[in-house]
């Protein structure tokens, strides 16, 4: 899934993010331990997105009139989806073990003969792409990078000491909770690299899919994809002495890295690569390697040097350490997120205090989802839902709301 919400956004702008005004943490309790949810007495009150591994709708308890909650549903049916769901749930419930404030927790699961679902945190901001497009001429500020890069290398700090190369590091998949602090969503694609303890190490990743090949011909392919989000594609297990490293191949086309590519293997130092390409799109508004098909992406991945229009400086300088083709070179190979902290461009970063910061620099205006045309006055069953997406439609094109399944919704 690729956000939590689709509909425009409105924001309250603030003055530029201080790291030094601390008042108490704006978070609530995160607590670790998980129920089991009634699918029969959850209401949906509006679909917020579908994405490669399901379908996530705003939600709330009809019984016990619990505030909404983000529910992603899988129809069993793909067994595909359901194994990668599978795996995100588990990636969650250790989350929810060792919780972190820019990190989702698992609330609750749901499993019946057609459905698997899961319950999170509903973050009601959308997310940063759309945010990054409501910006004068696309793109954000130095003081507005910095805060939302550190809240991210949090993130992917924990991550990475928890052992888990994350993998999926895109605008999309960057979440505003209603504090306007960051949500990292997301993590079927996610992989578990196990601590060094011997010379030679193996990889935990998601089940491959059997019915895929294993050879790859992204440089070969004439018919389009529809997503440019890549799938995982295992070619084979190694072990290499030193490291932990996987060979899937995953990611969002724009944003994979060039070990990625090469089928080198790889391992958290993909997440850095994809963090300065991150950067890169909220300075310029563009991705640096973006070509005109897949393989013009891909070959620039591989060849081309990211251009940096105007004058140089320590964001610039940022960005290009973490844009460099070598896994071994790039940095936060060597010592990880501290690393890339100590870079002159996060000079006056309180880390310690990063989650208590006041004014992040956009806060979500509060929306009750009344306005939207998603949102129904009672709500509608998600059950339901998929039963009326099964449903031929009426043999009427010419009269659209007979030929909608929703239309009683």
């Amino acid at each position: 899934m690729d956000t939590q919400e689709t509909q425009p956004q409105r924001f309250r702008p603030t003055s530029s993010p201080s790291f030094h005004n601390i008042t108490p943490s704006l978070f609530l309790s995160m607590e670790t331990s998980t129920t089991k949810l009634d699918l029969d007495q959850i209401r949906a009150l509006k679909l917020l997105g579908k994405g490669a591994t399901g379908t996530v709708f705003l939600v709330h308890d009809s019984v016990s009139d619990s505030s909404p909650f983000a529910l992603k549903l899988v129809d069993k049916s793909s067994a595909s989806s359901l194994r990668r769901a599978k795996w995100e749930t588990q990636i969650l419930r250790r989350l929810s073990d060792e919780p972190n404030p820019f990190l989702p927790r698992l609330l609750a699961t749901s499993e019946s003969s057609e459905f698997f679902a899961w319950a999170m945190p509903y973050c009601s901001g959308g997310d940063l792409n759309v945010l990054r497009h409501r910006q004068n001429d696309g793109v954000f500020s130095s003081s507005v990078i910095k805060f939302y890069l550190a809240e991210i290398l949090c993130a992917l700090d924990h991550l990475h000491t928890m052992g888990i190369a994350y993998r999926d590091l895109k605008p999309e998949n960057i979440l505003l909770q209603e504090s306007g602090h960051v949500t990292l969503t997301d993590f079927d694609l996610s992989c578990s690299l196990n601590k060094p303890t011997r010379p030679e190490f193996y990889l935990s990743d998601p089940e491959p899919d059997p019915t895929r090949k294993t050879s790859l011909r992204f440089f070969r392919r004439k018919k389009k994809t529809k997503s440019a989000r890549v799938n995982p594609i295992t070619r084979r297990r190694t072990s290499f002495s030193g490291g932990e490293r996987s060979n899937s191949f995953v990611g969002t086309d724009e944003y994979i890295s060039p070990e990625v590519i090469r089928g080198d293997g790889h391992d958290f130092a993909v997440d850095w690569w994809a963090l300065g390409v991150l950067t890169y799109e909220m300075m310029y508004g563009t991705t640096p390697f973006k070509g005109r098909t897949k393989k013009e992406t891909f070959r620039n991945v591989l060849m081309k040097e990211p251009e940096f229009p105007g004058k140089p400086s320590d964001l610039t300088d940022l960005i290009r350490r973490l844009l460099v083709k070598d896994p071994t070179r790039r940095l936060g190979f060597g010592r990880g997120a501290a690393e890339i902290k100590e870079h002159a461009f996060f000079r006056g970063v309180r880390w310690d205090l990063l989650t208590e910061v006041l004014r992040p620099p956009f806060i979500p205006l509060r929306d009750d989802g009344e306005s939207t045309e998603n949102v129904t006055a009672s709500g509608f069953g998600v059950k339901e839902y998929f039963e009326k997406l099964r449903t031929p439609p009426l043999p009427l094109p010419h009269e659209c709301c007979e030929n909608n399944p929703f239309v009683d919704f």
